[in-house]
């Protein structure tokens, strides 16, 4: 998303005093944890202060694989004990969402309003196993249908599609198949608009995702290809029209700009366009469009926000080299070339020397640069990786609320929603629990 340049920069007073602590904290974690998928004790990394709260009461939170399925949850071993923890983050961002608003959806994306909390109760019920996570889940993505019955907005992220394929997967998991069907029925009579942008956000390239969502959670061809085909024909053909006046295979533009990143641009069309049953030379196009990409990032490594752009300080998922760490390992699996693989292991190196940011967030701040290290971590097989995530997963732990509540970093505009506030600090915090099964919401499959 777009926001004011002063709130962009990477956070400088974290960036000296929180850098020595991520390094120091990464070599501790090098030395102590040799069994990446199991839980070990860091002592190293304290839990946050009390708030004046009365869940502070909350019972101690205990430390096992084997609580997992009684909805006792653990981060890495870190014991939080009424501090807080991952359940106190997953029970603000309910209440402060839902059920403080009379349980009426005004806001019903996945990313600033209740349908970003419903997708992380989703991921509670995916650690938890426990039901009522997923009959909440449920109860929320039905207010959310209401509330998007007439959107025009068509994307998994800010639009209809995202209610109908969440609500279709929710069903499924619950064993409804009439509300499966229903939901299944209204998602394939979305009707994008002509005048629609290209991009993930608020285009095609969004809906193409939710496309692919449904696939890989009810089941192959649960949206035929024949259905996605025209609309990958639309993106192709509009991408080679602007690619061919200049140097780029495929170019898109949005509001004006050409845009590079995974929100707007070129990376989150091209992350899209990778799941999708493309043509030899709609591949060809797609390698070269990233190719492109690489060959013209900035000097220090990082990614321009925009074609011709020189300012190199956006260090976001949504903007510069986080977002398109995760395209470029999302190319190295699909096609295999040790280029995207190597470019992405680049990228992540920006991330680590830069990415420790003044938000919270999903879409432009530390959770979601974490997803960086665990996509790198997944591809790569490299510990280190792991080590760099877990070291910015606890700096959100152990400081993240003081650091807002001092000033020093921003909450987000909306401080609970998935994208930019605490609902996605714990979303990451979830994610965690088995990092080989880590994804970012909404980008990764």
């Amino acid at each position: 998303m777009d926001f004011p340049a002063n709130s962009t920069l990477h956070f400088s007073p974290l960036a000296a005093d929180g850098r020595s602590l991520l390094s120091e904290r990464a070599a501790t974690l090098r030395g102590r944890d040799h069994r990446p998928n199991s839980i070990t004790r860091l002592s190293h990394c304290p839990s946050l202060s009390p708030l004046p709260n009365p869940l502070h009461k909350v019972p101690s939170i205990c430390i096992s694989p084997q609580t997992i399925g009684t909805h006792k949850l653990h981060f890495w071993g870190v014991r939080i004990s009424g501090f807080l923890s991952i359940y106190v983050l997953r029970f603000w961002v309910v209440r402060d969402t839902w059920g403080s608003r009379g349980k009426r959806v005004k806001d019903y994306s996945l990313y600033t309003g209740a349908l970003g909390t419903a997708y992380l109760l989703f991921k509670a019920y995916q650690v938890t196993k426990d039901g009522n996570e997923l009959n909440l889940c449920s109860e929320i993505v039905k207010a959310c249908d209401s509330a998007s019955a007439d959107s025009g907005k068509v994307t998994f992220i800010c639009g209809r599609a995202g209610v109908c394929a969440l609500g279709a997967v929710i069903a499924k998991h619950t064993g409804d198949e009439r509300l499966l069907d229903y939901y299944l029925r209204q998602f394939k009579e979305i009707a994008i608009p002509r005048e629609s942008p290209y991009e993930l956000l608020y285009g095609r390239a969004g809906y193409l995702w939710a496309c692919s969502f449904l696939n890989k959670h009810i089941g192959n061809n649960t949206i035929p290809t024949t259905h996605m085909r025209s609309i990958v024909d639309e993106v192709i053909m509009a991408g080679r029209h602007l690619g061919r006046k200049g140097r780029c295979p495929l170019m898109y533009e949005w509001h004006g700009k050409k845009y590079w990143g995974a929100a707007h641009g070129l990376a989150g069309i091209m992350h899209a366009l990778m799941d999708m049953e493309l043509k030899p030379d709609e591949v060809e196009d797609v390698k070269g469009t990233l190719r492109y990409m690489i060959n013209n990032r900035l000097p220090s490594g990082n990614y321009p926000s925009s074609e011709g752009s020189e300012n190199d300080r956006l260090v976001h998922w949504c903007h510069g080299a986080p977002g398109l760490t995760l395209t470029l390992v999302k190319a190295a699996e699909v096609f295999g070339d040790k280029e995207f693989s190597q470019a992405a292991v680049d990228a992540g190196e920006v991330v680590w020397k830069r990415g420790l940011l003044k938000r919270v967030g999903i879409c432009h701040g530390i959770s979601g640069n974490t997803y960086v290290f665990l996509s790198l971590y997944r591809m790569t097989g490299n510990e280190e990786y792991l080590y760099r995530a877990k070291a910015f997963a606890c700096f959100l732990l152990d400081r993240a609320q003081n650091l807002i509540s001092e000033g020093k970093m921003h909450g987000g505009d909306r401080p609970y929603s998935l994208f930019e506030g605490l609902g996605g600090m714990a979303y990451t915090c979830l994610d965690m629990v088995d990092p080989q099964m880590a994804k970012f919401p909404g980008y990764e499959l």
